[in-house]
């Protein structure tokens, strides 16, 4: 088990290189145009905001600190932001709003994506619903009518997600959906998406209200 856990990190870490190395490659005041971003010149930074987050990453290096000066955690979270910055394309979110499987190969991953993303976000539904809409409303996510109760996010600069939730009852289980704006495939591929949903999870755990509700 603990050898797995080594390699996949060794095998995240090479990614991170791989990527910060193809990022000095680009245009830092480009990367920031095609993502609605802003590079600050004098301190040589792109800043980006994830979740409400402000993020500082820096050129040519590629390594992403908050503002509080502190490195960025997960490789994942610091692959999927330099992805975003050397693929962006500069297309603006529209009114459409899209599921995984309508992506270019989101049906060859959907069971990733349902397993990672789907299943584990129903699961936190089921164990705490109202410490799941805490965390949408400290992150001041926009309230949908959509299902039982939903809630639009931005996600990254010109990258929004509207997740939607269904309570259930004693015949159907809680359920979830995520939604992305069809913009989406402008800035990533659907193998992105599932880390998209898995981030955007993560970041909801870490700031919501957990104990189980009385």
């Amino acid at each position: 088990m603990g050898s797995n856990i080594n390699s996949e990190i060794d095998r995240e870490k090479i990614a991170y290189e791989h990527y910060k190395d193809e990022f000095k490659d680009y245009e830092p005041e480009a990367m920031a145009k095609n993502t609605g971003c802003i590079y600050n010149r004098d301190t040589g930074e792109i800043i980006v905001k994830l979740m409400g987050q402000e993020l500082s990453v820096k050129y040519p290096s590629g390594d992403i600190y908050g503002r509080d000066g502190a490195e960025l955690e997960g490789f994942h979270s610091k692959i999927l932001i330099l992805r975003y910055l050397i693929h962006g394309s500069g297309v603006e979110p529209s009114k459409k709003y899209i599921t995984y499987r309508e992506i270019e190969g989101g049906n060859v991953y959907y069971g990733n994506f349902y397993g990672r993303c789907i299943l584990r976000l129903s699961s936190v539904l089921k164990n705490n619903p109202e410490g799941l809409k805490k965390a949408f409303e400290k992150l001041d996510a926009e309230k949908v009518n959509k299902g039982d109760f939903a809630y639009k996010i931005q996600f990254l600069n010109n990258i929004y997600l509207i997740f939607i939730f269904w309570i259930g009852d004693d015949e159907f289980p809680p359920s979830s959906q995520i939604l992305f704006n069809e913009n989406v495939h402008f800035y990533f591929t659907a193998e992105d998406l599932a880390v998209v949903g898995d981030v955007s999870i993560g970041t909801l755990k870490k700031i919501g209200v957990w104990e189980p509700a009385n």
